[in-house]
């Protein structure tokens, strides 16, 4: 009777060893979504209502959360990814331009853009994502999943087409999103080995190695000026939402399979999964 039951709960072992797997899936695909949801608004809430003038500043802010973050817990091992050496700069080049190019016009496109319009043309990420595969990576696709992403575009096109706000500044912004976005998710699959860096050293080191650059045109435009003289950094509840966008910001990048921007995240791999 004993080894009878040993054997049964055998048998249900691998299904309930399942559970705790989906169910932490679940829930991270929950804080995911939630957290991706929250960033656009908190951005949103920024850039227009406050009218906070400096999205590269926000960006920078955004880099600092997730270096401070990403050392103190791989000083606690919570995480784990190399130390820096020499080889990781010519190992990461040019991930750490795109990374930045990609924050920077994503923050750009958000204050520029109603939602509804920054979140149909994020949609061209998707044909540019598949197009770069293409032709880097060699990667070929069936045709209905070529006929899907047309229709994507289709309404996009659409969309695009019957907006009264058109804001070409912003369309700039949003499509050299969509391009970097694409790019930067192509160069990590052509180049990292995740065994080496992993999604944690790679965010860590292009965050490191960018925030300085990043500093010195925000100093030379005029936009860390501007964002020092800003008159709201007295109002308790802005400087809340500007802490809340920089730890969502990391969030976001972390979690999201894409290598997406800290806007909004709808590319091919953590929405449709293309390949």
């Amino acid at each position: 009777m004993t080894a009878g039951r040993q054997a049964e709960g055998a048998d249900l072992d691998p299904a309930s060893a399942r559970l705790p797997s989906r169910l932490a899936k679940l829930l991270s695909a929950l804080f995911y979504g939630t957290c991706s949801f929250l960033i656009v608004l908190v951005n949103k809430a920024l850039l227009t209502t406050y009218r906070f003038p400096s999205p590269i500043f926000l960006g920078i802010g955004q880099m600092a959360v997730t270096i401070m973050i990403l050392y103190v817990s791989k000083l606690n091992k919570l995480i784990h990814f190399p130390d820096f050496d020499k080889k990781i700069p010519v190992k990461l080049f040019p991930l750490p331009l795109l990374y930045v190019g990609n924050h920077i016009s994503g923050l750009s496109s958000t204050s520029k853009l109603s939602l509804p319009m920054f979140t149909v043309l994020r949609k061209f990420t998707i044909p540019l994502t598949l197009l770069l595969e293409t032709i880097i990576l060699g990667k070929q696709y069936s045709l209905s999943i070529i006929i899907s992403v047309f229709t994507i575009v289709l309404g996009a096109f659409i969309a695009a087409g019957s907006d009264l706000a058109f804001n070409l500044e912003g369309y700039i912004f949003v499509f050299l999103n969509d391009i970097f976005t694409a790019a930067n998710g192509v160069y990590i699959k052509q180049k990292m080995d995740p065994k080496e860096l992993g999604k944690y050293g790679v965010l860590f080191y292009n965050a490191c190695f960018m925030i300085i650059p990043t500093l010195i045109i925000s100093v030379s435009t005029g936009d860390l000026q501007q964002a020092t003289e800003f008159n709201e950094w007295k109002n308790v509840l802005f400087i809340i939402q500007f802490l809340l966008s920089c730890f969502l910001g990391m969030i976001t990048w972390t979690h999201c399979k894409g290598g997406h921007s800290s806007t909004i995240c709808d590319y091919h791999e953590c929405a449709v999964q293309l390949g």
